[in-house]
């Protein structure tokens, strides 16, 4: 028998408590689920779960609500008012600094998920380029914005000094405000940059290579959540990863964009933007080394993560116990299917 760990502020702890069976959860245990947008494609492991019934098989019946960005998932979170959501790791870290205490369990998007995007025809080539101007963010504490501030801190900038980012929104907000020309850059996810050039303005990726591993929103659950309920934890990664695994091949293409119309039906109107949003996210969700696993935290991409943060200022100071902040300790069960 597996076992199943527990969470401190200090570090993961192995547990006595034997592995639960699937199906072991109440089948009366309700969940909810908060996104940062309302997107189904970017939380397609959801959706394709509650479809398949996959939530159910662990005896979870789960709710989905979106919310405007990574920290009023947190605040949503820390609130009771949620029990799972999708922030990014920068506002986890941060959060955490503050002493609200949330761990980051599983990480779907090992490889970033956005992008400091141009329009097609601007004549700015790189990060430097966009030294004393403006630069478009969804939200003004969303996951986007230490993602964006991790890069231009590489390249020697800090706000305000040497740019400033305005929240514009996304989608319809944001291609208004480039083609106004309010902002000469948007940092946003692949949805947005699919959005935007859907609507007319194709857009391109400025980020440098190796900020690759600057990992995008993963799932996540207070601290307190985790420790008091291992075994629906489990049973939620768990119907994760095979709604993943279900996704990935072809042949359900069809079922997966019908559960996903489910969770969004204006996203899925047009089939063909939807299967190329829905490629792109897939294409990011890959692990860096699938050995270990979907949902797998690596430690060195956090430290990253952490770094960059210290870098930019938003951290005053380094954590003392990084490693609090995420676990790898559902992995294993997570991915040990029926």
């Amino acid at each position: 028998m597996k076992s199943l760990a527990k969470l401190t502020r200090g570090g993961i702890l192995a547990a006595s408590m034997a592995l639960l069976p699937i199906a072991a959860v109440a089948q009366d245990t309700n969940i909810t689920f908060v996104s940062p947008s309302p997107s189904a494609i970017n939380s397609y492991p959801v959706h394709v779960a509650i479809g398949e019934g996959y939530f159910a098989d662990e005896g979870l019946s789960v709710t989905t609500q979106a919310v405007n960005g990574s920290s009023s998932i947190l605040q949503a979170l820390a609130a009771g008012q949620a029990d799972f959501g999708r922030p990014g790791p920068a506002p986890v870290i941060m959060a955490n600094s503050r002493g609200v205490e949330v761990t980051f369990l599983y990480n779907s998007l090992p490889r970033s998920s956005f992008g400091i995007l141009v329009p097609e025809g601007s004549a700015i080539q790189s990060p430097e380029d966009l030294r004393g101007t403006v630069i478009g963010v969804g939200t003004a504490d969303g996951a986007e914005v230490g993602f964006a501030r991790a890069i231009l801190s590489d390249f020697g900038m800090s706000e305000p000094a040497d740019y400033t980012f305005i929240p514009v929104g996304d989608g319809g907000p944001a291609t208004a405000g480039l083609q106004r020309g309010d902002i000469v850059a948007y940092v946003g996810s692949l949805a947005d940059r699919a959005i935007i050039t859907y609507r007319g303005l194709p857009m391109r990726d400025i980020t440098p290579e190796k900020f690759d591993t600057l990992f995008g929103n993963g799932y996540a659950a207070l601290t307190s959540y985790v420790n008091e309920n291992p075994e629906i934890v489990e049973g939620f990664g768990r119907a994760l990863v095979r709604a993943t695994i279900f996704t990935r091949d072809p042949a359900n293409r069809d079922r997966v964009l019908d559960h996903l119309a489910v969770g969004n039906p204006q996203e899925i109107e047009d089939r063909g933007f939807a299967n190329a949003l829905l490629d792109a996210v897939l294409a990011k969700g890959v692990p860096h080394n699938p050995e270990l696993g979907w949902g797998y935290n690596t430690p060195e991409h956090w430290q990253a993560w952490h770094d960059s943060l210290v870098s930019a200022g938003d951290l005053s100071a380094p954590l003392a116990d990084l490693s609090a902040i995420y676990t790898n300790a559902f992995v294993e069960a997570w991915n040990t299917l029926p």
